[in-house]
């Protein structure tokens, strides 16, 4: 672990042998997080960096002096702001929380109410609290919508939060925590869920804002290429340890764990190799997509849906290879996959798959047809079902599309588990008792059973960690070599994208605006939109968030 020389001057945030505990269901405690220590001085930023489950968000809302339920802080103490805060009772913790520090969450979606107008929400705790009266509330809120770059900051607020963007919910969710003038800012995973375009747009935003402000943040996270752009110094965290801490120079440059350098090569995204080739491809395609359209909502006369989202989309996808469908939130991408599975019905166009028209309908294709496209969902704790253990849930697709039983059917579960890098044990687990990782595994696996043609993967590593992320792309990379399956990749992140795919189709409001081989992805395209995608992924290096600023403002 590298050593940081102490700041002379008394730090905002103080940590000295942090200890998280939690009790597990047999009643014994376990440690969360251990021997954590640190300092932030006034205006820095300290990003807590580690996978999923390594105590991120356990330690960021201990510095609220908070625990979740069934945890507790049971030792260390814990400064900020001046204030002891594992000393406070509860009624001063809730003054100390939002007053003296402020926590944005990942999903502005699930923290606003969706009843409410945006005005009323964001100026409720300033007034709760009795600092300001409405009218300056509402002043004092505008101006920050203003400073956050939000569009009509006068007339925003009475909008609903339906009513606007993911990155801009986001950013009011930022104007809500610094409508008290905290003195420290918790910002958790707050562009995890954001396209590239509008994550970066949200980046400057926070940036400028703490900059401004001399805000002291501590920005949580699973992303370093975000972090090198936010951070002054990184704390890696690891299963609830301190694997390193010291300056973002260098932990980037010269990192001294190995922990460190492995979250690093994972961040760098390297091309996975690809046994399909161009010229030695089917002179058929295995599934093509002809004019198609979709949407949502009940149809017209003219038999289109009221929410027109797809728009005569066509693309040809041959046996072994993967497509990426890339794009925005909006562009159509999910829609899409969707109509390919069935799942939505295309309102017009047509879908052939191994050279048979397929009904738009999964309801009204047959068996096999079902069996030869396979969905994995983005959010494996939704699509498994909590109340049945892995053996259950990949047990229904054997017995569905092959008619396994008994000692057949249980060798074929640990053969799928084998392929997936899962061990034999988690058979008799549900979902809670696994980590995301090895959900995603299992997602996969359950439509490995069926034995498909094609899968079709919707944004399955946006949820995931870095390492763990990686470890998935790997997976699909090798089941398509290992068994010629081939493979729609929905995702916003074009790293990903690129490591995993032979082609590249780029998605804007529901049209294909460009198609990219990846071999091509450096060379200049004349599609102004993908060139824009392109710019905004964070790349992993200092000073990459300047040069994107600089470079927009001389266009």
């Amino acid at each position: 672990m590298t050593n940081v020389m102490p700041h002379t001057a008394r730090p905002v945030v103080a940590v000295e042998n942090l200890h998280v505990t939690a009790r597990n269901n047999d009643g014994r405690e376990v440690t969360l997080v251990s021997d954590i220590r640190f300092t932030v001085q006034k205006g820095e930023v300290l990003a807590l960096i580690g996978e999923s489950g390594s105590g991120k968000t356990t330690l960021a809302l201990a510095l609220m002096g908070y625990a979740r339920h069934g945890c507790r802080i049971a030792g260390g103490t814990v400064h900020v702001a001046g204030t002891d805060v594992t000393s406070l009772s509860p009624a001063q913790l809730c003054a100390f929380r939002g007053n003296k520090v402020a926590y944005i969450a990942q999903s502005a979606a699930a923290s606003f109410n969706p009843a409410m107008r945006i005005i009323d929400q964001v100026v409720e705790p300033v007034i709760i609290h009795g600092l300001m009266r409405r009218a300056e509330a509402e002043q004092k809120a505008i101006g920050l919508f203003r400073e956050l770059a939000l569009p009509q900051p006068e007339s925003i607020g009475r909008r609903y939060p339906h009513q606007v963007s993911g990155g801009q919910l986001q950013r009011l969710m930022t104007a809500m925590a610094l409508m008290g003038d905290p003195e420290v800012v918790i910002l958790d995973e707050p562009t995890t869920a954001l396209d590239v375009t509008t994550q970066v747009e949200v980046l400057k935003a926070f940036r400028r804002v703490v900059s401004q402000r001399g805000t002291t943040a501590i920005y949580v996270s699973h992303d370093l290429a975000v972090v090198a752009q936010m951070a002054d110094r990184i704390l890696v965290l690891l299963k609830g340890q301190m694997a390193e801490y010291g300056t973002t120079p260098a932990l980037l440059n010269t990192p001294q764990a190995d922990y460190t350098r492995q979250l690093l090569a994972a961040a760098r995204h390297q091309s996975r190799e690809s046994a399909w080739r161009a010229d030695a491809a089917d002179l058929q395609p295995m599934l093509e997509v002809r004019d198609l359209a979709a949407g949502y909502g009940p149809r017209g006369a003219d038999g289109q849906p009221k929410i027109r989202i797809l728009d005569n989309i066509s693309l040809k996808l041959w046996r072994g290879q993967a497509i990426g469908i890339i794009g925005e939130s909006g562009s159509g991408k999910t829609t899409l996959a969707h109509a390919i599975a069935g799942l939505n019905p295309p309102s017009a166009g047509h879908l052939l798959f191994n050279g048979h028209y397929i009904a738009g309908d999964m309801q009204q294709r047959s068996e096999d047809e079902l069996k030869r496209i396979q969905y994995v969902f983005q959010m494996a704790d939704t699509a498994l079902n909590p109340a049945h253990s892995v053996a259950t849930i990949l047990s229904r697709p054997l017995a569905r599309f092959h008619s396994l039983r008994g000692a057949a059917l249980e060798k074929r579960l640990q053969e799928l588990l084998d392929r997936v890098r899962l061990p034999h044990s988690v058979l008799g687990r549900k979902p809670a008792a696994l980590s995301g990782g090895q959900k995603q595994r299992v997602n996969l696996a359950r439509a490995l059973a069926a034995e498909p043609d094609l899968i079709i993967c919707d944004e399955v590593t946006s949820a995931l960690d870095t390492v763990v992320a990686a470890a998935v792309l790997d997976l699909i990379s090798d089941l398509r070599r290992e068994l010629g399956v081939s493979v729609l990749f929905i995702s916003h992140d074009l790293q990903a994208v690129r490591a995993v795919c032979d082609e590249i189709v780029v998605m804007r409001d529901g049209h294909a605006v460009a198609q990219v081989a990846r071999g091509d992805y450096d060379k200049p395209n004349s599609n102004l939109y993908f060139e824009r995608l392109k710019r905004a992924v964070p790349e992993l290096r200092l000073g990459w968030l300047d040069e994107h600023e600089e470079i927009l403002k001389a266009e």
